[in-house]
């Protein structure tokens, strides 16, 4: 059964960084040495959706340049005020996929379960930023009924951990979620979606690692980079710990306009992603969430885009350039 974690003896360093995350926009325009932002979103915009970014990650910015890869990830830029035709609120169909509370079973032989609806960044492209985690996020308690629906589908090999961002809860509380699947005969992989070893790798600390290293699930961790600037070397240190506990790194990238839809930055990427231990695994094009219109990249630049990375890379340097769609079967190649 799934009970309430005790709080710690001490506050582990990621959950103090987390929480000294930088909320006000110009605050960290101050940090990276801009004095002021003439495309600011509405403050509207940034009520629904707002600005979270940690400072380790503002750190790897390039100062006094508006158009750093990483700045324009996180900055609410007033684009984000307007309504797009053929973008929505749910572009993936999430909410018509929820067989239980904070379970979502689209794709055969796996399910994942919505943890919690809090990141350490707010990227300003998420699919989810209009996600009513509220209604579709179980308090800890109400587990029971997303691990009673697993247990009952014996074609569930895999369980995905996703958010929000699975590696802001504690230690305790993953590590018992992980005990009582592991308790399920017919789960046989652990997948973690996680941001939290790239923008803020001080979460891969010893506590994580223990409760990974010792849990019988084969582990899957899944992160998300978008530029080689965000791969630092206290980024690769959290990614070999994660390595040595027995996980296998995968990577998801999103394509995004003004940010990586150059071939030398996808090259670049995927160079980085290999030397710290980890296999680009998708490209996505943007999923069409209302709000990120401005970071689309058109299908036809995106095959060229793609067709071009075979021809510089080898293939395990590759990623499968993909789109999701709500309904479809699985992730649809391109």
């Amino acid at each position: 059964m799934i009970t309430q974690s005790p709080r710690p003896l001490q506050r582990p360093a990621w959950q103090t960084e987390l929480a000294r995350a930088v909320r006000d926009p110009q605050e960290l325009l101050a940090l990276i040495g801009l004095n002021n932002h003439p495309q600011l979103a509405s403050e509207a915009t940034r009520r629904q959706f707002p600005l979270r970014v940690p400072r380790g990650y503002i750190a790897r910015m390039k100062k006094g340049d508006p158009d750093d890869p990483l700045f324009r990830q996180v900055f609410p830029l007033i684009a984000e005020d307007q309504i797009s035709p053929g973008f929505s609120a749910d572009p993936v169909g999430d909410l018509a996929a929820m067989p239980a509370p904070g379970v979502l079973q689209k794709y055969a032989g796996r399910v994942l379960l919505v943890t919690t609806g809090a990141c350490a960044i707010h990227c300003r492209y998420c699919f989810r930023r209009h996600f009513p985690y509220a209604d579709h996020n179980p308090a800890p308690s109400q587990w029971e009924q997303a691990l009673q629906y697993i247990a009952q589908n014996p074609s569930t090999r895999e369980v995905i951990l996703s958010g929000g961002d699975p590696l802001t809860l504690t230690d305790h509380r993953l590590a018992e979620l992980a005990q009582a699947l592991a308790a399920i005969s017919h789960v046989k992989r652990l997948r973690i979606h996680t941001r939290l070893p790239v923008v803020l790798p001080e979460r891969v600390d010893s506590r994580l690692l223990q409760w990974l290293e010792h849990t019988p699930l084969q582990k899957v961790v899944v992160i998300h980079a978008n530029h080689a600037n965000e791969l630092d070397d206290r980024v690769g240190e959290a990614l070999e710990g994660l390595s040595r506990a027995g996980c296998r790194l995968f990577n998801q990238t999103v394509l995004l306009r003004g940010i990586n839809d150059k071939i030398n930055t996808l090259c670049d990427l995927s160079e980085s992603l290999f030397d710290a231990g980890v296999i680009p695994y998708y490209l996505h094009l943007l999923d069409r969430v209302q709000g990120a219109a401005h970071f689309e990249v058109d299908t036809l630049t995106a095959q060229c885009l793609y067709q071009t990375l075979r021809a510089r890379l080898p293939g395990y340097l590759v990623p499968l350039l993909v789109q999701e769609l709500a309904g479809a079967p699985s992730k649809l190649p391109l």
